[in-house]
C-alpha cells in the first residue's frame, strides 16, 4: 500500500513563516517487503481516532526554526533509514478532523545534527560539532533543569541558527481529514535525550502564495519511538558510527511515559531488513481554541 498523495496543496518549497495502524492487512501491504514487524506499543485498545484525549504537550526545545519550508519530502541529502510519517489532527473534543491546519516537524540527523544549528554539534558529532563519540558543544534539545518556568524540564531556551542548512524540517497542510504525510529519515541520537521528532500544529492562520501566515499555535509536542525499532538502527549506517552515549525511552525526562497519547508512534518495518524503511501513523488529538506554544 503506497500513500496516496495529500490533496491539500502545492509540492513546490516555499518560503514562510493517534492515528493507529489500519488493520493488519493494510500493514502486510506496506510494501516494505520481508517479516512485517508491527510496533504496537502506541496501540490502546480503542478506536482508530480517540477522542477526548488531548496529546500532550512538550516543550519546543532550543532549535526550532520559525519561517521554514513548506514541503512534504524534508529529506533533502541526509543519508539514513526511509521514515514516512502519517499524522492526523482531530480535535480531542469532537474527534471533528481539522483541515488546513499547518503542521511542523524538525529532528536531528542519524548522528544527532539539527540543520540550522551545524556549529552547534551534538552528542553523535557532525557538522561542524565534534567526532561520533566526542564532546557534545550544543544544549540538548528539551533537557533543560527541572523546576524552570514552563512546567517540568523547563523552557527549553531557544537559541538562534547558526547556519542556512534546513535539512529534516518542514511544513505542510492537513487535508479535508485531517492527514498530513512527511517523508524524512528516522531520527538518530544525541547525549542526554532519547529518539524524538518535534512537532507543532498551528490554526486560524491563511495559506497563500508566500505560504502559511498568521493564526495560532495549538499544539507543541514531540513523537517518540519503541526501543526495539531504535535498536535495530544502531546496526545500520549512518547510526552505527554516532557513538554518543543513548538515552532510553524510559530514561527520558520529556516523554511522559503515556504510550501514544504522549506521542508514542505506531511503527510498521521489516524486522529482518529495517534499513528497507519504516512507516509510524499517530493521532494529534489538540485543542483549536487553545495556544499551546511549548515555552
Amino acid at each position: 500500500m503506497t500513500d496516496t498523495p495529500e490533496d491539500n496543496g502545492t509540492s513546490h518549497d516555499l518560503t514562510r513563516r493517534t492515528v493507529l495502524m489500519a488493520g493488519g492487512a493494510g500493514a502486510v501491504a506496506l510494501g516494505l517487503g520481508g517479516a512485517l514487524a508491527v510496533d504496537a506499543s502506541a496501540e490502546d485498545g480503542g478506536t482508530a481516532d480517540t477522542c477526548y484525549t488531548l496529546t500532550s504537550e512538550t516543550v519546543e526545545g532550543p532549535y526550532y526554526i520559525d519561517a521554514d519550508r513548506i514541503r512534504q519530502d524534508v529529506t533533502e541529502d541526509q543519508e539514513g533509514i526511509p521514515l514516512v510519517l502519517r499524522l492526523k489532527v482531530i480535535d480531542a473534543e469532537t474527534c471533528r478532523p481539522l483541515k488546513d491546519a499547518a503542521v511542523d516537524i524538525w529532528h536531528c540527523n542519524a548522528v544527532g545534527v539539527y540543520s540550522g544549528y551545524e556549529a552547534s554539534g551534538s552528542g553523535g558529532g557532525g557538522g561542524g560539532g565534534p567526532a561520533p563519540g566526542g564532546t557534545p558543544t550544543g544544549t540538548p534539545t528539551g533537557a533543560p533543569p527541572s523546576g524552570g518556568p514552563g512546567g517540568p524540564g523547563g523552557p527549553g531556551g531557544h537559541q538562534e541558527p547558526t547556519d542556512d542548512s534546513r535539512y529534516l524540517r518542514g511544513t505542510w497542510r492537513t487535508d479535508r481529514r485531517g492527514y498530513v504525510t512527511f517523508r524524512t529519515v528516522f531520527p538518530g541520537w544525541y547525549q542526554g535525550r532519547c529518539v524524538h521528532i518535534h512537532v507543532k500544529v498551528h490554526v486560524d492562520g491563511a495559506w497563500t502564495d508566500a505560504g502559511y501566515e498568521g493564526g495560532r499555535t495549538c499544539h507543541t509536542g514531540q513523537l517518540f519511538f519503541a526501543e526495539q525499532a531504535v535498536l535495530l538502527t544502531e546496526a545500520v549506517e549512518p547510526y552505527s558510527t554516532n557513538t554518543a552515549p543513548r538515552t532510553t525511552l524510559d530514561e527520558d525526562t520529556i516523554y511522559p511515559g503515556n504510550g501514544s497519547a504522549g506521542g508514542l508512534l505506531h511503527l510498521a518495518y521489516d524486522g529482518r531488513h529495517i534499513a528497507r524503511g519504516v512507516r509510524a501513523r499517530l493521532t494529534l488529538g489538540v485543542a483549536p481554541d487553545a495556544t499551546h506554544d511549548g515555552g
